[in-house]
């Protein structure tokens, strides 16, 4: 069968590689389509610590149960949960597996969804709703994601959000703010196709190349900042500022991972008595409330997936996502 493989640093190609066995408690799963994250970006570059190559890539996989098995029926449509737990360690005895100490990922420690066939496991398989499109299934993952930081940041109906960063991330965390109630949402990028897609959402898109995000805010909210701000673009201007935006006792969510250590003005995190909260994946509930929540975000959902690519082109994906003028947010392959 076909699939992405990586095979060093800048190096993929779609490759003819041998059928996954049969195993216990496992059925085959034909893909449809499989998400491309910024953990695939950095495996591309040579850069994430954990992935070794050859492997297939990707996680975000949504396909169709190809045979009978224990809980899923032939023709069943299903995402995967993809987080590998070691159940041992501190984390996972006490209800934290999704952050184990020897956390991996399908698509990274171990051959992903890119691809055309797959055996996976039926404990971590989830049925998609009827009617929901594959476009929007294509983002249960990453949405899992948000519901996460969310929850971690306690985030009310009324309150005011700043995001850092209009890619996926960032605009997932848009709609779902927007969904639940947030009274102003302002989104920070310096991409123009980014920002104009974001205000379709009802986002106050905001470039930070032509006005001052800080002054923005402010403007916004009385002068006071906004009550949540969810980094999500792992810059260091973003790094710098956030808490000069947030308001006093207001909470700053860290939902991008930052590659290198940056400047941090903590002194305004005493002064002001803020929060500052980290979050990594997501727990398997919030991976199953994913899952029922993209019923009622399908539209929205369905806008930040620019680009569709087929299997055979897909090596190409990684060149169009570092093109600014082609204005990808979320790019998903076809793989059937």
């Amino acid at each position: 069968m076909k699939a992405l493989v990586y095979l060093g640093a800048k190096h993929v190609e779609v490759k003819e590689v041998p059928e996954a066995r049969k195993r216990e408690g496992a059925v085959m799963v034909r893909i449809k389509y499989c998400g491309i994250c910024g953990s695939d970006i950095g495996i591309y570059m040579g850069t994430h610590p954990r992935a070794k190559a050859p492997l297939i890539l990707g996680h975000e996989f949504l396909g169709i149960v190809e045979e009978d098995g224990r809980k899923f029926k032939k023709g069943d449509r299903v995402t995967a949960f993809p987080l590998l737990s070691c159940g041992e360690c501190l984390a996972c005895r006490t209800g934290n597996a999704h952050v184990c100490n020897s956390l991996g990922l399908i698509g990274i420690d171990t051959d992903g969804g890119i691809c055309e066939r797959l055996y996976a496991d039926e404990d971590i398989l989830f049925r998609i709703p009827d009617g929901v499109s594959d476009k929007a299934a294509a983002v249960i993952e990453p949405l899992a994601v948000i519901l996460r930081a969310v929850h971690q940041a306690e985030f009310k109906a009324r309150d005011t959000a700043v995001i850092i960063g209009a890619g996926p991330i960032g605009m997932l965390t848009g709609i779902v703010l927007k969904n639940i109630g947030a009274s102003k949402v302002f989104i920070s990028d310096i991409f123009e196709k980014r920002l104009e897609i974001a205000e379709t959402l009802g986002l106050t898109p905001v470039n930070p190349l032509k006005e001052n995000l800080n002054d923005v805010v402010k403007a916004g909210t009385d002068g006071e900042g906004c009550d949540v701000l969810f980094e999500c673009s792992g810059s260091e201007q973003a790094a710098k500022e956030m808490t000069e935006i947030t308001r006093v006792s207001g909470t700053i969510c860290m939902v991008s991972i930052h590659k290198h250590l940056h400047e941090v003005d903590l002194r305004q995190l005493n002064f002001k008595e803020q929060w500052m909260i980290g979050t990594r994946v997501y727990t398997k509930e919030e991976f199953r409330q994913a899952v029922e929540y993209c019923k009622e975000l399908e539209k929205e959902l369905e806008q930040i997936v620019t680009h569709i690519v087929p299997l055979e082109d897909s090596a190409k994906v990684f060149d169009m996502i570092a093109d600014p003028e082609l204005g990808t947010i979320k790019v998903v392959i076809d793989c059937m």
